[in-house]
C-alpha cells in the first residue's frame, strides 16, 4: 500500500518530539550569546562566576542575583542565567589556579575590551602564586614602560580578578594599592591565604626597601620573588634601587626582572 502525500506528513509529524525547553537556551550559551553563572566559594566569601562557550566571562562579588543580572546586561549587553553550580571541569580549573597552577587551562571571554587591556592581564597572569610585581613591572614588560597610570586603569577593569590575578599587582611605592573586587582589605586576604604578609610588605617598602640580593649568587630580586624568599638572613642584602645593586656588583633575576619595574618607575 502507498500512503499518500497527507498520510506521510501525518506520520512524520507523530514522529515528532517537543525540543527540551533548555535546548535554545544551551545553544545560546553554547554561541556566546547568553551566559550562566553561580555562587563559587573563594578566600573572601561568595562570589559569582559567569562564562558561555567562549570561556568565563565575569567574576563578581555581586549582593543579590538581580543586581549581579543587571550589571552584567550593562556591561556585556548579554543576559545572564542562574545556573545551580558551575560546571565541574571549570570548577576543578578555578580551584587549582587559586592553588598556584599557571599551567591550568581556563578560557576568557575579553570580548569588549582593548588590546591594550588584554595585553595587561596576560602579563599580570605570569605572576606567580605568592609573589607580586608593580604596576611599572607590567607597563614595562608588555612593552609601554610610560602608561603606568593606564596599567592600573586596566586592572580595575579586570572583569575576571581571581583568575587574571590582579591582586598580586601593587603600587610602585610598594604599598598594596586599590583591588576591584571589595577593595584593599580584599585584596590583603587574598594575599594573606597565598602565603604574604601586606603589613611586613608595605612596612619594609617605607623603609626604603625595593630589593633583595643574595650576597652568595650576586642576584637581586624584588622582595617577594622565590628566589629572594630562599635567602637566609645572614645572606640578604637589602638595596633602595637597582641602580645600588648595579653598583654593588649584583646582576637582576632572570625570573622576576627587576629591571622592569626599575625602567617604568
Amino acid at each position: 500500500m502507498t500512503l499518500s502525500d497527507k498520510d506521510l506528513e501525518t506520520a512524520m509529524a507523530d514522529l515528532m518530539t517537543p525540543a527540551p525547553p533548555t535546548l535554545a537556551l544551551g545553544v545560546l550559551v553554547e554561541v556566546g550569546m547568553v551566559d550562566r553563572y553561580a555562587r563559587f566559594d573563594a578566600p573572601i566569601g561568595p562570589l559569582v562566576v559567569a562564562w558561555n562557550g567562549l570561556g568565563v566571562s565575569a567574576v563578581e562579588a555581586a549582593p543579590d542575583d538581580t543586581t549581579f543580572e543587571a550589571n552584567h546586561l550593562a556591561r556585556t549587553g548579554r543576559r545572564a542565567v542562574r545556573a545551580d553550580a558551575l560546571p565541574a571541569a571549570l570548577a576543578r580549573a578555578i580551584e587549582r589556579r587559586l592553588g598556584g597552577d599557571r599551567q591550568v587551562r581556563i578560557d576568557l571571554d575579553l570580548r569588549g575590551h582593548t588590546d591594550f587591556e588584554r595585553d595587561v592581564w596576560r602579563k599580570a597572569l605570569e605572576i606567580p602564586r605568592g609573589e607580586v610585581r608593580p604596576y611599572g613591572w607590567i607597563a614595562a614588560e608588555i612593552g609601554r614602560p610610560k602608561a603606568v597610570r593606564a596599567v592600573g586603569t586596566a586592572l580595575g577593569h579586570n572583569p575576571v580578578p581571581l583568575i587574571v590575578p590582579c591582586h598580586r599587582v601593587v603600587r610602585t611605592d610598594g604599598s598594596i594599592g586599590q583591588y576591584s573586587l571589595g577593595g584593599p582589605e580584599n585584596k590583603r586576604t587574598i594575599l594573606a591565604t597565598e602565603g604574604l604578609d601586606p603589613d611586613a610588605m608595605e612596612a619594609a617598602a617605607r623603609s626604603g626597601l625595593r630589593y633583595i640580593g643574595s650576597d652568595t649568587t650576586h642576584v637581586v630580586c624584588l622582595p617577594t620573588c622565590r628566589h629572594a624568599k630562599r635567602v637566609t638572613p645572614p645572606h640578604r642584602v637589602p638595596f633602595r634601587s637597582l641602580a645600588a645593586a648595579a653598583g654593588a656588583g649584583y646582576r637582576p633575576c632572570r625570573v622576576c626582572r627587576p629591571a622592569s619595574g626599575a625602567i617604568a618607575a
